[in-house]
């Protein structure tokens, strides 16, 4: 659904795509409370959700990329780069965390999770779509590409504290 919902951001669909993505972000919000409930979770369902949410999100964010380069209205270099930005961050974000647990530390820190941004990705899209001659989805795209820049440096200085206070030394 939300490779769907990163193509009607790229046709320039914007308020479309922010319905459609809050709408199937249920989805995504609830399978693994299902599959826990339901007792069919496994290691396997969980790696194999968490590699789904790197797609989608790179998806999310590429249907935007394609939609900053190619829009006759709204084309804008600026914010191609930003966005750019903001794609590379997001999975840095993800990448510090699954880094993180791979050396059995619990890196949920940050100012941003999955959840807060497929919410800003959809919400105001779908609401106000390219208002205010698509500011509205500038300040957003900003706010993701920034934030999610923060909540992976937060990560790495988490990471630093908690092993140089085990009297690791950096690599």
């Amino acid at each position: 659904c939300t490779v769907v919902a990163g193509g009607i951001f790229a046709s320039g669909h914007i308020m479309t795509g922010g319905w459609f993505l809050g709408i199937t972000a249920l989805f995504d919000v609830l399978d693994g409370t299902v599959a826990r409930r339901t007792g069919r979770s496994s290691t396997f369902g969980a790696f194999y959700d968490s590699t789904l949410d790197r797609v989608s999100d790179g998806v999310l964010l590429g249907g935007l990329v394609v939609f900053y380069a190619t829009s006759p209205v709204h084309q804008s270099d600026a914010l191609l780069v930003i966005t750019l930005l903001g794609l590379v961050g997001t999975f840095l974000t993800s990448y510090t965390r699954a880094r993180a647990e791979s050396l059995g530390l619990d890196a949920k820190v940050g100012l941003l999770q999955r959840p807060e941004r497929i919410t800003l990705l959809s919400a105001p899209q779908a609401f106000f779509g390219l208002a205010l001659n698509g500011w509205v989805l500038a300040g957003i795209v900003t706010l993701l590409s920034v934030t999610a820049w923060i909540t992976a440096i937060q990560r790495m200085l988490f990471v630093y504290r908690t092993t140089t206070a085990q009297g690791e030394q950096a690599k």
